[in-house]
Parts: C-alpha cells; sequence; structure tokens
C-alpha cells in the first residue's frame, strides 16, 4: 500500500467515525524513551511546525491545524516543536491550544534564534508569550546561535523554573564539528540535529556522543528533508515492512530514526491530520533495532 492509499483509506475511516481524532480508540498506546537527565518519559513521536504552522489566520491552512494536534494528542504524543525563525508558527501554536482549552499543555519546545543577552531574553520571553505558556518545557538554542550568551541565561532560567529543559539544535553536517565540541564541553538537556534513512551522518560521532553525555535526541528532518518521502509515494512496500508493523513509506522512515537507541524523539512537520495519523502509527507496535536495517535498501 502507497502512502498516498494509505491515507485515503484512513481519511475514509475517520468520515465514517470509526477513528476519534483519527485514531483508533483501540490502538496500543505510543512508545516513550526517557529523557536522561530526569527519566521523564517523552513520547517517540511528536510535530514540528516549520512552514505547517506558518499559516494567516482564517486560511484554509489554518483551519486544518486543531485536527493535527488533537490527533497527536489522541494518539500520547505531545512534543510541539517551534521557533521564531518560523514567521508566526509559535503564535499558531498557541493560538490553537488554547482553543483547544490546552493552553501550555503538551511538551512545548522552542528557539532563542538571536545574539546578545537581553536580545536573546525579549525574544525567548515573546515566545513564552506567543505560545501561552508560562514555563516552557524546552528553549534551544538554535543552530548554536550565540550559544555561549544564551545557555548562560538559560541556566539561570531553568535555576528559576522559567524552562525545565535546556538544548542546542543543527541541521546541517557542516556545523556538526561545533555541536560536537559544544556537546563535550556543556551540561546539556537536549540535542535537536538531523537524521534520516539518506541522511546518516550524525550517527557517526553526534548520536553515540549524546548518548554517553546523556542528552536526550529529537530527530528533525527525518524524512530526509521531504525528498525521499516524496520520491517514494507512489513505490510499493518491501515485503519487510510488514515485519516492523510499517503500512507507509512514513512509518517506514520513522521507524528507522527510532531504531538508533541514542534518539528519543523524531518531529516530523505536518499540517495536515491525515499525516499526522500516518506519523503517530510509527510510534506504536514495533520498533526495532538497528541491525534490522543493515541490508535494507530503498527503491529509490
Amino acid at each position: 500500500m502507497t502512502r498516498a492509499q494509505w491515507l485515503r483509506w484512513a481519511a475514509g475511516l475517520s468520515a465514517a467515525g470509526l477513528w476519534p481524532h483519527g485514531v483508533p480508540a483501540a490502538a496500543p498506546p505510543m512508545h516513550t524513551r526517557p529523557i536522561p537527565s530526569s527519566r521523564e518519559p517523552l513520547p517517540v513521536i511528536g510535530c514540528g511546525t516549520y512552514i505547517g504552522f506558518d499559516q494567516a489566520p482564517g486560511s484554509a491552512e489554518y483551519q486544518r491545524l486543531p485536527a493535527v494536534v488533537d490527533t497527536l494528542f489522541a494518539a500520547g504524543g505531545k512534543v510541539i516543536d517551534s521557533s521564531p525563525m518560523y514567521g508566526r508558527a509559535e503564535a499558531t501554536t498557541g493560538e490553537v491550544l488554547a482553543a483547544r482549552g490546552k493552553a501550555g499543555e503538551g511538551f512545548l519546545a522552542t528557539k532563542v534564534w538571536t545574539t546578545g543577552r537581553e536580545a536573546g531574553i525579549r525574544q525567548m520571553e515573546t515566545s513564552m508569550r506567543l505560545l501561552g505558556a508560562k514555563r516552557l518545557d524546552l528553549m534551544q538554542v538554535h543552530n548554536l546561535v550565540d550559544w555561549r550568551t544564551h545557555l548562560a541565561t538559560l541556566r539561570g532560567w531553568q535555576a528559576e523554573g522559567r524552562v525545565r529543559y535546556l538544548g542546542v539544535t543543527h541541521y546541517t553536517a557542516s556545523a556538526y564539528p561545533e555541536v560536537e565540541a559544544v556537546l563535550k564541553s556543556q551540561k546539556l538537556d537536549f540535542l535537536q540535529i538531523n537524521y534520516a534513512f539518506d541522511d546518516r551522518e550524525a550517527a557517526e560521532r553526534l548520536l553515540p556522543l549524546a548518548a554517553d553525555r546523556g542528552v536526550a535526541v529529537i530527530v528533525n528532518r527525518p524524512f530526509g528533508g521531504g525528498g525521499l518521502l516524496r520520491r517514494l509515494r507512489d513505490e510499493p512496500l518491501p515485503g519487510w515492512a510488514g515485519e516492523i508493523g510499517a503500512t507507509s513509506w512514513a512509518q517506514v522512515l520513522l521507524k528507522f530514526v527510532l531504531s538508533h537507541p541514542a534518539v528519543t524523539c523524531a518531529i516530523p512537520g505536518t499540517s495536515r491530520a491525515e499525516h499526522m495519523v500516518d506519523n503517530v502509527a510509527a510510534g506504536r507496535g514495533v520498533l526495532p533495532g538497528s541491525a534490522f536495517w543493515t541490508d535494507k535498501v530503498l527503491p529509490v
């Protein structure tokens, strides 16, 4: 079954009222993995808001987003990741949560993306206001911009209870040496990094280092930036997908990401509830170990 066929099937079930919020009532719970610094369990599939949540109120795209959040929460997920870099994604996230009576709920993560202490404080306080959160679950230094300054501020905020966890992010291999140096020199709760079936360089040094340092890993771009999934969407699933309970290519790719023991959560971005139904299914059932993928190839 292709992703398009699976989504049409899922949409039919939802339209028939068989899937509340797009998730089967009898679905097994989503897997969780512990945040190393606290042992708090975190659901393995979340939602990224880049592009998808940068929508104007009243638009058709904006009106689809409450169902995305409902689907994530109904499946047992709770991580929603945003950034000031993503247009009005933070504002949209806060508005959607408030409209659903869930202001400040979930595991809200965002980023600081500016230079200078005072500018960083202003930006982070704006993010909290837009997200509707009195306390943020995770604040990350986006792409390591002025990371020394912002981590110093965040350690104070963490001590005051304004943020629960702190971390750093990046998404390009050229920055990996600096990311590695920061991981080695700083006490962090989280690293957010790119990792996918066709983008495995982070597994060479960064993911093992994060595990050794007790740092949780959030994976952005788990579909390889989207291009890989687009190329696969009309290809039939291989027989081995059934061995891991995958019924779509999105689930195959997400289960690959989650097979790495250092990965805590993957955050595929979407603005469509039917895609979220597909994504959260990857967090249930069989999560194969790394050895499963040794001889697996994709038909592209």
